[in-house]
């Protein structure tokens, strides 16, 4: 297996010429902020990404998480010592605002940052990511009380947290839960219910887990709307901070799944020892849905990393071993002698298609975590107002169009190995294993292809996102010289994606919803297909202009990227037109009972 190299020059071209990160940088909080200090953060999560996380994932794939008689689960060797040396170096903390005690950097550099945690090894990287939602939960949730008694170690990582949602009947849907929370005498619930599907609902690596659990009340209307939102911790904290009795909650057992096996994939049980699980209500009940989705949509980004990720990780092993792999001899090359198989064209594109989507995907992420710092810190009303329609755009687009593409790149990977990629032992199999939970993640990419299309069409009347492809358009009109037709093909599949978003519109208004939702896959392949060719025309110019600190081969090669992308991927979009816009009838030609 590949050691891992981050892309760290790949990540601050993308900060410094292709997000924006100036926006943020022109800011008080983050003016201290400037490209040595940029540089150096990153150099340094590369390494301890490298020689600390990295050398985990083989461990933590063929040992996995092990589900104790006791109900406790170990974590494979060397996670415990590993977990700690994260805390320490304050690598989870970097990302959250120096009030509460965090390194004060901008998400879109945490994200980064996220990265190459999660590339390094994704079933590790879980657990912090969860615990980082449930500080964003209590940020902007939670009492001043609830904040002192728990916020200080999620901050650090010392204590780990959890998004407890789903339930055996419920699965996706969530309105179905009947995990019950009754009030008891002294103002705290009782929880009893059984919860399945928890990332790191157990571990051994943290002293406490702070679990989010969502919960109804005995009154609560039906459906989302009866929904609350409830602090369960693992064990109970003292009015010194000090940790008490355990709580009741059980570890059932753990998922045995096809990747990601570190990862520890809990079913909870709440209260089978008494009344239930001791629970602190968070704000009010019946509204935990949507403070749920406080930690929902920071996650949807994040999980939209994990593609990112792992298609990076199997790229780098794929180019290493086309590099070395000889089979095979070139057109017109000496017979009798093979040649690397990266000199055969075929996996040359395979390549190409693994490079440039990653780029695409980088930069998209990216500028979805830089809109969401600018929604909450720009002093312009207009202009926060702005990025908050674009990070609702994009954060479906991100998780829904990242992922799907994660499962094609890792794929690619194995496909580039030929048949040492169907062996275990060369290790290129773990990325697609990982990845392939991704689209399922956090409202499975169905769910965000609906948001898409039901929600953020009609967002500011539709203005939101036809302002978001005109400014594609401008973008991709602007082009001149030798990036003109990255610029035309780009300009081609904006006006698809607008021509597409109109009919879906007009269907919405006319209350076609079966025929918006039959499209709404294809749509969000469209427009995520366009807006990664956005991204990545915007690094080409920049490439073009030639900024310093970068060199010639590197500023050369995100054009070759932009160029084959819009060859190769842009094309595409205007095909699926036909698909996004035609409508739900042709899904139900077939009896139900016919497909058996």
């Amino acid at each position: 297996m590949t050691d891992y190299r981050a892309p760290t020059t790949d990540m601050r071209f993308t900060l410094e010429h292709v997000v924006g990160l100036d926006t943020l940088t022109s800011l008080d909080r983050f003016a201290h902020i400037d490209r040595d200090l940029l540089t150096g953060i990153l150099d340094e999560a590369s390494r301890f990404a490298r020689e600390v996380i990295a050398p985990l994932a083989t461990v933590g794939d063929t040992v996995g998480a092990v589900h104790n008689p006791d109900g406790t689960v170990t974590t494979p060797p060397g996670y415990k010592e590993a977990y700690q040396q994260f805390v320490e170096a304050g690598w989870p903390a970097a990302g959250f605002p120096e009030e509460i005690g965090g390194g004060g950097l901008p998400w879109v550099i945490a994200s980064a940052l996220q990265e190459m945690i999660i590339a390094a090894d994704m079933g590790f990287a879980l657990c912090p990511m969860l615990t980082a939602g449930t500080v964003d939960m209590l940020v902007q949730h939670g009492s001043d009380e609830q904040r002192a008694t728990y916020l200080d170690k999620l901050v650090t990582s010392e204590w780990s947290g959890t998004m407890v949602l789903t339930e055996p009947q419920a699965g996706s849907d969530v309105g179905a839960l009947i995990t019950k929370a009754t009030l008891a005498d002294d103002g705290t619930y009782r929880i009893k219910g059984t919860k399945t599907f928890i990332s790191w609902g157990e571990h051994d690596l943290t002293e406490n887990t702070i679990h989010i659990v969502l919960a109804r009340t005995p009154d609560a209307p039906p459906g989302t709307k009866g929904i609350s939102c409830f602090i369960v911790p693992k064990y109970l904290v003292e009015a010194d901070g000090s940790l008490g009795e355990r709580n009741d909650i059980t570890c059932v057992s753990i998922e045995h799944k096809i990747g990601i096996h570190s990862s520890p994939t809990c079913t909870l049980s709440f209260g089978d020892d008494g009344d239930g699980a001791i629970g602190y209500l968070i704000g009010e009940e019946n509204r935990g849905m949507q403070y749920m989705f406080t930690m929902m949509n920071e996650a949807r980004l994040s999980v939209g990393v994990e593609g990112l990720a792992a298609s990076h990780r199997s790229y780098q092993q794929s180019a290493d071993y086309a590099m070395e792999r000889l089979q095979g001899r070139t057109i017109g090359g000496p017979r009798g002698e093979a040649a690397p198989i990266i000199k055969h064209p075929d996996v040359r594109r395979m390549l190409m298609l693994m490079r440039s989507n990653i780029e695409a995907m980088r930069g998209l992420l990216y500028s979805n975590a830089l809109a969401i710092e600018e929604s909450r810190y720009l002093t312009d009303e207009d202009a926060r107002r702005k990025a908050e329609n674009l990070a609702a755009i994009l954060t479906p687009v991100s998780k829904a169009w990242a992922t799907d593409l994660s499962v094609e790149l890792t794929s690619l990977g194995i496909q580039i190995h030929g048949g040492a990629g169907y062996i275990e032992e060369t290790g290129v199999a773990q990325w697609w294993r990982d990845a392939r939970i991704t689209p399922i993640y956090e409202g499975t990419n169905g769910i965000q292809a609906q948001d898409l299309a039901m929600r953020r069409i009609p967002l500011e009347g539709g203005e939101a996102i036809r302002q978001l492809l005109e400014t594609v358009a401008v973008e991709a009109s602007s082009l001149e010289g030798d990036l003109k037709p990255i610029g035309e093909r780009l300009l081609a599949a904006a006006e698809a994606c607008g021509e597409v978003t109109m009919t879906l519109g007009t269907w919405l208004l006319e209350e076609k919803y079966d025929d918006v939702l039959a499209g709404a896959t294809p749509y969000l392949k469209m427009m995520g297909d366009t807006l990664g060719g956005w991204i990545l025309a915007r690094g080409a110019r920049a490439a073009a202009d030639g900024p310093d600190g970068y060199s010639d081969e590197f500023l050369a090669d995100r054009i070759a990227s932009a160029t084959f992308y819009a060859e190769h991927i842009l094309p595409t979009v205007p095909g699926l037109a036909s698909s996004a816009t035609a409508g739900a009838a042709g899904l139900y030609e077939i009896d139900e009972a016919r497909f058996a």
